[in-house]
């Protein structure tokens, strides 16, 4: 899928603005996956640019979070070609760049010491580790933590301790937590799964403001449940046992069609100010 080129301006002496072609972020080409005889991915195709924030959607068993594991190469498929920030699996030393991807998911939330201070949480992924006392941190890097908690709305939970926070909060800061290391890349596994009406709602608006940031890198969210799409995601991958169902912009393939297709009901989809919801068709 070809992006679209943005703007570059130029304020010195005569302003001028000139095309600026996207950057590649992750490119995954003819991929396979098959796991004890069972095939998990399907030849699949998939690009994502500098200037876009992907949606996979799908229904349960269809294969979206071992793509997520394949786009972070953490999980090598059986067959064809990833390429990841100009790095192609099998000809780099992938463990160079695997700090450019932050990964949130489900179970890293265990790792972490409850008594632990959420802006530690947050500071200690600079060096993908798990206790403050492992590493020295500066000045500027608890700066730059508590700058991501704000962007999150957290910041006012600094202090706290990680055990202390609500299933929603905890969700937020690891997703600051994620960010801190400056990724090209963000992959989020179901991020509102288990979260309640309240605290889905204020992970929506989170994600929201992140991806509204000029210098958000490309967010890659995997979910079931389009009411789990925040405002201001860009594009969407229709995920079929392991297979490509549909894929482009939200606004051209999140329609009735697809969505029955892809979860096999028919389904009535509706707009609602950037956000999305669905309901089976009565007959």
């Amino acid at each position: 899928m070809q992006a679209e080129h943005t703007l570059k301006c130029t304020t010195s002496g005569k302003r001028r603005c000139e095309p600026v072609a996207p950057e590649n972020i992750l490119k995954l080409s003819k991929v396979n996956l098959t796991r004890n005889g069972k095939s998990l991915i399907k030849d699949l195709n998939f690009e994502v640019f500098s200037d876009q924030n992907w949606v996979i959607l799908g229904p349960n068993g269809s294969g979206k979070t071992s793509l997520l594991k394949i786009a972070s190469m953490f999980e090598h498929p059986s067959s064809g070609s990833i390429t990841l920030l100009e790095h192609t699996l099998g000809t780099s030393d992938i463990r160079k760049i695997r700090h450019l991807v932050g990964f949130t998911g489900h179970g890293i939330s265990q790792l972490l010491r409850p008594e632990l201070k959420t802006e530690d949480v947050v500071m200690t992924a600079k060096h993908g580790a798990l206790e403050p006392w492992w590493h020295t941190y500066s000045s500027e890097d608890k700066l730059k933590a508590h700058s991501h908690m704000e962007i999150l709305g957290i910041n006012h939970l600094a202090k706290q301790r990680f055990g202390t926070l609500s299933s929603g909060e905890k969700q937020r800061a690891l997703l600051a937590r994620s960010l801190m290391s400056d990724p090209k890349l963000l992959l989020l596994d179901e991020p509102a799964s288990g979260l309640d009406l309240p605290s889905r709602e204020e992970l929506m608006q989170s994600l929201s403001s992140l991806v509204s940031e000029s210098l958000s890198p490309p967010v890659v969210m995997v979910t079931h449940h389009v009411e789990e799409i925040p405002k201001g995601f860009s594009h969407i991958l229709f995920l079929k046992e392991g297979s490509t169902m549909a894929s482009g912009t939200i606004n051209e393939k999140l329609n009735q069609e697809n969505l029955s297709k892809c979860f096999g009901i028919d389904l009535e989809i509706r707009e609602f100010n950037g956000r999305w919801s669905a309901q089976s068709i009565v007959s």
